[in-house]
C-alpha cells in the first residue's frame, strides 16, 4: 500500500461515512435531542467501533461469519434486540427541562460511548463490510505486511469517521440551539430518535 492507495481509501472512507444512513441518522436525532457534546461522544463510540472488526478480518472470523448463516443470524438477533431495547428506553423517555444554548448537560459518558460502540460491535453488516472494503486496498507486495496494512487501514477508518461524526454533531447541535424554544422538543426528538432505533434494528433483521 503506497501512499496513493491510502488517498484513495480515505477519500473513499470519508464519501461512505457522509452517505445517509443508520449511524448518521441515530447521531442527527441524539445530537439534536440533547446537544453537540453527546453528540460527540456518541459519534466516538460510533467511530471507535470500526477498529474492532478489523483483527476479526485478518483472523479470518469475518469471513466465518459470512459463510455461517447460524452465527450470522445470532449477530443479527443480538445486535436488533440491544437497539429495540435502546427505543423501547427512547419511547418511554419523559420530557426534560429545556438548557440554555451552549449549556453542557450532566449525562454519563461512558455510557453513551458504549451505547455507539456496541451498536455498531453487534452490527453484522458491519464486519461484511470491512471484510469487503479493506482487502481491496491492501498490496501483498508492499513493504508492510498485510496485517499491518489492515490495521493502518482499520485505523484511518476509525480517525476520518471520528472528525466527520464530530461534525455532523456540531452541527446538529447548533441547529438545535435555534429551535430549543419549540414546545415539547425534547419530548419530540425523544419518540424520532426511539423510530430511528426500531428503523435501524428492523433493517437489521429484514434487509
Amino acid at each position: 500500500m503506497n501512499l496513493i492507495d491510502w488517498l484513495s481509501f480515505t477519500a473513499a472512507a470519508i464519501l461512505l461515512t457522509f452517505m445517509p444512513g443508520p449511524d448518521i441518522m441515530y447521531l442527527l436525532a441524539k445530537s439534536l435531542r440533547s446537544g453537540a457534546r453527546q453528540g460527540v461522544t456518541l459519534a466516538a463510540g460510533l467511530a471507535t467501533c470500526p477498529i474492532f472488526p478489523t483483527p476479526l478480518v485478518v483472523v479470518g472470523v469475518a469471513a466465518f461469519i459470512q459463510s455461517s448463516p447460524t452465527a450470522f443470524h445470532a449477530l443479527t438477533y443480538l445486535g436488533s434486540a440491544y437497539l429495540l431495547y435502546l427505543a423501547w428506553g427512547a419511547f418511554r423517555a419523559r420530557p426534560e427541562p429545556l438548557a440554555l444554548p451552549g449549556a453542557e448537560d450532566a449525562y454519563n459518558k461512558g455510557a453513551l460511548y458504549r451505547r455507539g460502540f456496541i451498536m455498531n460491535a453487534l452490527n453484522p453488516k458491519v464486519l461484511l463490510f470491512f471484510l469487503a472494503l479493506l482487502p481491496q486496498f491492501v498490496d501483498p507486495s508492499a513493504a508492510l505486511s498485510p496485517s499491518a496494512q489492515l490495521a493502518v487501514l482499520g485505523v484511518t477508518f476509525s480517525v476520518q469517521a471520528f472528525c466527520c461524526f464530530s461534525l455532523v454533531a456540531f452541527c446538529a447541535g447548533k441547529i438545535r440551539d435555534r429551535i430549543l424554544g419549540i414546545r415539547n422538543f425534547s419530548l419530540i426528538m425523544s419518540r424520532v430518535e426511539g423510530g430511528i432505533l426500531t428503523f435501524i434494528a428492523a433493517g437489521l433483521l429484514f434487509l
